[in-house]
C-alpha cells in the first residue's frame, strides 16, 4: 500500500452472516430516537447544561442561567428541550424549578462523551 491509506476496499465483498445478524438488530433500535437525542447534545448550550447537570444533581433554572451566561427565558428554553426528549426532569418548589439529569443512563453517556472528547485531545486529534 502507498504511505497514503486508502479508507475504501478495494474489492467488493461482504459477510453476509454478519450483515444480517446487525441488520436484524437494527430493526429492534429506535434510530430515530438516537439520533434526535444527539441532535440536541449537539448544540453547545445545551451540551453545557447537561454537563453542568451532570455536575450538580439538581440545579434551578437561575443556577442554569448564570452558568451559561444567559437569560432566564433561553435557559428555560434549553431545559424544556432537554426535557421533552427525556434528558432531563424537573420538580417544582414554591416559585423555583429545579432540572435534574432523567437517570443515570444520561449522566453515563455525557461522561463517556467527556472522557472520549480528552482521549482526542491528548492524542493530537
Amino acid at each position: 500500500m502507498s504511505e497514503k491509506q486508502k479508507d475504501s476496499c478495494e474489492i467488493y465483498c461482504y459477510d453476509e452472516l454478519k450483515v444480517r445478524k446487525v441488520q436484524l438488530t437494527l430493526e429492534g433500535q429506535n434510530i430515530q430516537g438516537m439520533v434526535k437525542m444527539f441532535k440536541v447534545l449537539a448544540d453547545e448550550t445545551r451540551m453545557k447544561i447537561a454537563f453542568a447537570l451532570c455536575e450538580e444533581d439538581e440545579l434551578c433554572v437561575c443556577d442554569v442561567a448564570n452558568i451559561i451566561d444567559s437569560s432566564m427565558a433561553t435557559a428555560s428554553h434549553h431545559l424544556r428541550i432537554l426535557k421533552q426528549l427525556g434528558l432531563a426532569k424537573c420538580r417544582k418548589e414554591g416559585k423555583l424549578v429545579f432540572y435534574s439529569l432523567e437517570d443515570d443512563h444520561v449522566r453515563q453517556l455525557l461522561q463517556l462523551t467527556s472522557t472520549h472528547s480528552r482521549e482526542l485531545i491528548f492524542n493530537g486529534k
